[in-house]
């Protein structure tokens, strides 16, 4: 089926809910779905929706839509832009962060994000998913990510032992890797303060 077929019959069943619902608020949220499926459809973002679902369904780390090399220059990019685009996930020195902003949208904010963290954890919950590929040097497995005209969403590998999660996001068309120790992030984050 379609992206588009997938969306009108999604808005015909929310429309079938939203005439059965009983109360004013649930076929108020109910219309809120039927409309933000249509702000996709009249934005001209179906087929960045669909590759969304597709990788979301793939159960990829979270998707980033800029990846930067310093907070400067992540900074400098939000500073320009009308809108901020709060809550999406942006890469500064290859570690997410969290786009926020206030609501009178002046001030800016980019916190670091344990989402990637998360993912590497509830991957390795059973331990430790085999590797794709070994390599002795990070440069040796970049040579490698490289070449591949079409990689997968993510691959995991390891780099002179050590596992590493391959991350392409397609969307941006970026490449990156990440060492299974952002876990530690989250031995930090729930550890008492002394």
């Amino acid at each position: 089926m379609t992206i588009q077929k997938r969306i009108l019959r999604v808005q015909e069943l929310l429309g079938l809910a939203h005439e059965n619902a009983q109360s004013p608020e649930d076929k108020e949220l109910l219309l809120t779905a039927i409309e933000a499926l249509w702000f996709i459809w009249r934005n001209g973002q179906l087929y960045e929706f669909e590759e969304y679902y597709e990788d979301e369904g793939a159960n990829a780390p979270a998707r980033i839509i800029a990846a930067f090399d310093t907070l400067e220059e992540a900074q400098a990019w939000l500073k320009v832009r009308p809108i901020p685009p709060d809550m999406a996930h942006v890469l500064i020195a290859n570690e997410y962060h969290i786009v926020m902003s206030s609501a009178d949208r002046q001030k800016r904010y980019l916190p670091p994000s344990a989402t990637l963290a998360y993912h590497i954890a509830e991957m390795t919950r059973d331990g430790l998913p085999p590797a794709v590929a070994h390599f002795a040097t990070r440069e040796e497995a970049w040579d490698w990510f490289k070449a591949q005209a079409a990689p997968p969403l993510q691959s995991v590998i390891q780099i002179g032992g050590e596992h590493y999660l391959a991350v392409y996001y397609r969307n941006i068309q970026h490449r990156a890797l990440f060492p299974f120790s952002v876990v530690d992030m989250l031995k930090r984050i729930s550890s008492p303060a002394p």
